[in-house]
């Protein structure tokens, strides 16, 4: 059920030992795991050679300021140029935004990538972490855009992970390095940030990533901790029944509740399927800490898994994507060059 980070840009056999692990369901792929795209997409093959499917290779290329990969990728413009747009032209928005997303997970099918942990559906409210990767501080703009975002990625070929549940967005600390409260009560979220999960669950999305959040009006426990949150809201009053991805357990956020170990098991035990063990400073402790539990099941990773791709080639031949290249250029010029 561990996502684990790699250290380099190659395997090693400490790599490959880790890779063997039954409980290590994919990996997930960095800025330091890159250099170029032949580089990368010869790593992903690597990967792949090491395990049996189905196994994730993922990836956080959301545009703008988080896009793992850029040199020979589109440089993508940042979630937040699509609701600037959305505010001026509703419908074209709607359509870059589709335009965003098949673009993106197009360009990752292409290599090999999985999934790409997306869309951000956190309402545009002033978190630091999150800024300019939200769509919107309307939760009904957010909506509409990521509903849009969704149909993109799965013409694509890709599954959608919508983040962060229950919504990251209104609170100001960024969750990588400080603890973070939201006092609302769960009627307030309800009528706002939770709006666009409801939609997207409702249109299908295969996949949530949980927020390292604590809402003390709900439970004392960060969501991603809470079976409140996963299973009495999430998967209750919503009706998900996806798969329920932890957030990253070497992140500040996650430490409130002790050690690698009982993060991964408090995750565990609140009902999330998948753990990202993002930093390789910390996989082997993970690793050890789950090796008593039943790997995620094979039908239920499969649910996750890529279809469709084409070949780089054909992708760089295909004219909608330069016509999608160009479009999304008239939103931020600095983005795509």
């Amino acid at each position: 059920m561990l996502i684990i980070g790699l250290a380099g840009k190659r395997l090693d056999e400490a790599d490959r030992a880790r890779l063997a692990v039954p409980q290590v369901s994919g990996v997930i792929l960095f800025t330091r795991n890159f250099d170029s795209r032949e580089q990368v997409a010869e790593l992903i093959e690597s990967i792949r050679a090491e395990r049996d499917e189905p196994f994730l290779v993922c990836v956080d290329q959301e545009g703008g300021p988080v896009q793992r990969f850029r040199a020979g990728f589109t440089r993508l413009p940042p979630l937040a140029r699509l609701g600037e747009l959305h505010d001026r032209d509703p419908q074209g928005a709607v359509a870059r935004a589709e335009e965003h997303a098949w673009l993106m997970a197009a360009e990752m099918r292409a290599i090999g990538i999985d999934l790409s942990f997306a869309p951000v559906v956190d309402l545009a409210r002033g978190n630091r972490a999150i800024g300019e990767r939200a769509l919107h501080a309307d939760p009904q703009v957010v909506s509409r855009l990521a509903l849009a975002c969704l149909r993109g990625m799965r013409l694509a070929g890709m599954a959608a992970t919508i983040k962060h549940f229950p919504g990251h967005g209104s609170v100001s600390e960024d969750t990588h390095f400080d603890a973070a409260v939201d006092p609302r009560s769960l009627d307030e979220l309800r009528t706002s940030d939770l709006l666009p999960f409801a939609d997207a669950i409702s249109a299908g999305a295969e996949a949530v990533m949980m927020a390292h959040v604590t809402y003390p009006a709900i439970d004392a426990l960060p969501a991603g901790y809470s079976r409140i949150w996963i299973e009495q809201v999430l998967r209750g009053e919503l009706g998900f029944r996806g798969l329920v991805i932890g957030d990253d357990i070497g992140m500040a956020a996650a430490e409130s509740i002790g050690p690698i170990a009982a993060r991964t098991e408090a995750h565990l035990g609140a009902g999330c399927d998948l753990l990202l063990a993002c930093s390789p400073a910390i996989v082997d402790e993970a690793i050890a800490a789950v090796r008593s539990h039943a790997p995620c099941p094979a039908a239920r990773l499969a649910t996750l898994q890529g279809a469709a791709a084409s070949t780089w080639q054909a992708l760089a031949d295909n004219p909608q994507r330069e016509l999608f290249i160009a479009r999304l250029g008239a939103l931020d010029p600095e983005a795509t060059t």
